[in-house]
């Protein structure tokens, strides 16, 4: 029998529960031995739970218990989670989390601690095993390329704002759904998306990164005129997760992003999510399912334990030794070369197209399209640009924007092909 102990009994710690105890037959079928939760911690022991299992409000009485074997941490947060991991990995336990800011955080210092199995395939994508195919599936390839629309939350907003519907509407709309928090930064933020995206970057190239190293941008700055630019032009508009690798460089970032309305991932709508993987070997293979969702989590958490249960012990970031072949840095935000799309509010005068034109040029970024889009009393320019470097960019941004003709701050989204 494996016993196992979880910390932190919210939604995904219920459902776990309440999944290992109800399909307790397939599950023990699949895994070879029987998987019982035997104990869970909780902050406040008063609190009704919907469950029959030991509770307890010390951490150690889990991660400390001769008798447990895996300890599944539920919990959330970082610090506080990675004391706790630490101790049970510490005192000889199999760990299994789905907590996404902990391994942004903590990934490399927990993969030094890990001498007992480590797996975390709830941490990203939520019921998409979008790890063990990167990890395992995928190891014969040096990764080329990963996009990821990981956070439902603004994919659900984007989706219903083609619909021609205003984003501070919709957001609303997905807090009654319980789709965004009562404070929806760290969704809209891109911040959740960007955790996700680290660990999907360490396992494909190795590279240790913080949140703050890497270019976060969320979803509220765009508005109709931009899903409308969209559409004319054959473009989606997705907050999309981007690691990519350019000679020994790797880029990684979270934006707005628009993408050809040809390409599969621009047709995940609504809260799910997708991964797109380029494998040199492969070409490209594409992950789609529920991101979120107490039951979508809790059935990654429940596959990590039936694997250790097997007998599995595979290296917790996917790599037996360090990648020595080549040594891979990570640019800065400044390095990025993309295209772009811009919109410029000006007031409708002579010259002014010519005007941003001469200083688009001498920042070395060339048009590919232009729309004029005419509203009361002002004028919205909209350009897209050919490949241009993102410092040079925001140099353009920052000299155009000090013309007396632009009544607004610029808006601009990077363009993927």
């Amino acid at each position: 029998m494996v016993k196992i102990g979880i910390v932190g009994l919210g939604t995904v710690g219920t459902s776990v529960v309440k999944v290992l105890q109800k399909n307790r037959d397939i599950i023990t079928s699949r895994a070879g031995k029987e998987i019982m939760p035997v104990r869970a911690v909780v902050k406040n022991l008063n609190k009704k739970r919907d469950v029959d299992i030991e509770l307890t409000d010390d951490y150690k009485k889990v991660t400390r218990d001769s008798e447990i074997d895996i300890v599944v941490e539920l919990m959330g947060g970082v610090e506080e989670a990675y004391k706790v991991v630490s101790d049970a990995l510490k005192h000889g336990k199999a760990v299994v989390t789905a907590n996404k800011a902990l391994l942004a955080y903590h990934r490399f210092e927990l993969q030094k601690l890990a001498k007992t199995p480590f797996e975390y395939e709830a941490s990203v994508a939520g019921g998409i095993p979008v790890i063990k195919a990167l990890r395992d599936g995928l190891s014969a390839n040096h990764i080329e390329e990963i996009q990821g629309i990981i956070n439902g939350t603004c994919n659900y907003i984007l989706s219903e704002m083609k619909k021609g519907r205003d984003y501070s509407d919709v957001l609303k709309e997905a807090q009654v759904l319980g789709y965004a928090e009562a404070d929806p930064t760290f969704d809209v933020g891109g911040f959740d998306a960007a955790h996700k995206l680290l660990i999907l970057a360490s396992i494909a190239y190795n590279i240790d990164a913080k949140p703050e190293d890497i270019l976060i941008e969320g979803i509220e700055n765009i508005n109709l005129v931009d899903i409308e630019f969209a559409k004319e032009f054959g473009y989606e508009i997705k907050l999309l997760g981007i690691a990519k690798k350019d000679n020994n460089k790797i880029e990684l970032r979270v934006h707005p992003t628009l993408i050809p309305q040809s390409k599969m991932i621009a047709k995940v709508e609504g809260v799910m999510n997708a991964v797109s993987v380029i494998g040199d070997v492969v070409g490209e293979t594409m992950y789609y399912g529920p991101g979120a969702g107490g039951d979508a989590t809790a059935s990654a958490v429940i596959s990590d334990i039936i694997e250790i249960a097997r007998g599995q012990n595979k290296p917790m970031l996917g790599y037996k030794k360090p990648l020595e072949i080549e040594k891979l840095t990570l640019k800065t935000p400044d390095e990025i070369e993309t295209k772009y799309y811009l919109r410029i509010a000006v007031n409708d005068e002579i010259g002014v197209l010519e005007k941003i034109a001469h200083i688009l040029a001498k920042n070395d970024i060339s048009i590919e399209s232009f729309l004029q889009k005419p509203r009361d009393g002002f004028v919205k320019l909209l350009f897209a640009t050919h490949k241009s470097i993102e410092k040079n960019v925001k140099n353009a941004i920052k000299e155009i924007e000090k013309e007396k003709f632009v009544i607004k701050p610029i808006n601009y989204i990077r363009i993927e092909e």
